[in-house]
């Protein structure tokens, strides 16, 4: 099971967005929690990640920021708290000049509708990436990305994307790489690992917690209480949101019949997967399917910078 190209396929039920910032001067920003995945490139100058839990990390060009879960997090020009850090602002860039002291490109997918997928919840909320460490690729796709923010043309939206995706996809690989994790969710214990891969390779079968258990030879009592440890969550609410995130999947990405989303998904009825769907997202699987992400989410924080006016680049 591809657990990675699962969760990023997920989490194109979102928009995507991009946008460079430059600054000047002493700067500084805060992007509040989220709902969706992001990441920050480092294109030029020196600054500071700050996090609530971590003494502040020095970045430089190259550095790769990700956000797999949405996490609250901030940059700045010297070392701070994050509380000293005002909201990022949601004010529309203006003209690229070409000189700053530090530049960086944001990118990010918005999830108006459910969360993360379970595979980037269960890595650490803030991934930094190196160039000594393999990530030099990431200049060169961060530049393809800036190139078409500069210029956009016909098919702007999916090369955004596209990009978006790949720079996630590789940012994550190189941390799996660093960590000496090759699949994932990225647990620790290696027979809840082995549960996982049951469950996301066939989301479908009507796992019970005692046949879940049984395949990886552990007691029904001993696998939930790992198991809700490892993921923050019992067997059975973990395997309803793999098969909910991939039926939102199927929902924006085909035009199968309700009822042949619910059977592939698992569900005995299409009554039973809307009531489900509903519960998870807020809304009806129809509606889910007409509505699909469009325009920039409001409101401040890491919706500024990071997503609500990323379709304005400054120079493009």
């Amino acid at each position: 099971m591809d657990f990675l190209s699962d969760a990023i396929g997920s989490i194109r039920t979102g928009r995507s967005y991009a946008r460079r910032v430059t600054e000047t001067g002493s700067w500084g920003m805060r992007y509040d929690e989220f709902t969706g995945s992001g990441f920050h490139v480092v294109l030029r100058g020196r600054g500071w990640l700050i996090t609530e839990d971590a003494p502040p990390r020095a970045l430089r060009p190259g550095d790769v920021v990700l956000v797999a879960a949405g996490a609250r997090h901030g940059l700045s020009h010297t070392p701070c708290a994050l509380r000293e850090l005002p909201p990022a602002s949601t004010d529309a860039p203006g003209p690229y000049s070409g000189f700053a002291d530090f530049e960086f490109l944001c990118g990010a997918y918005h999830l108006r509708r459910g969360r993360a997928h379970d595979y980037l919840a269960t890595l650490p909320g803030i991934v930094v990436t190196s160039p000594e460490k393999g990530a030099s690729w990431t200049t060169s796709l961060a530049e393809l990305l800036v190139a078409d923010l500069s210029a956009p043309g016909p098919g702007a939206d999916a090369a955004r994307s596209a990009l978006v995706d790949l720079l996630l996809v590789h940012v994550v690989r190189q941390w799996l790489r660093d960590n000496g994790t090759v699949e994932g969710p990225y647990v620790a214990d290696p027979v809840i690992a082995s549960a996982l891969r049951h469950i996301h390779s066939a989301p479908y079968e009507s796992w019970s917690v005692s046949e879940l258990s049984a395949a990886v030879g552990m007691s029904r009592t001993a696998f939930t209480r790992h198991f809700t440890r490892a993921l923050g969550k019992p067997p059975r609410d973990y395997l309803a949101g793999v098969r909910l995130s991939r039926a939102a999947r199927l929902l924006r990405e085909s035009d199968a019949p309700l009822a042949a989303v619910a059977r592939e998904l698992g569900y005995s009825t299409e009554f039973a997967f809307g009531a489900a769907f509903r519960r998870e997202y807020g809304i009806s699987p129809g509606r889910f399917r007409d509505a699909p992400e469009t325009g920039a989410p409001a409101g401040g924080g890491v919706n500024g910078d990071m997503l609500a006016a990323a379709d304005s680049a400054r120079g493009s």
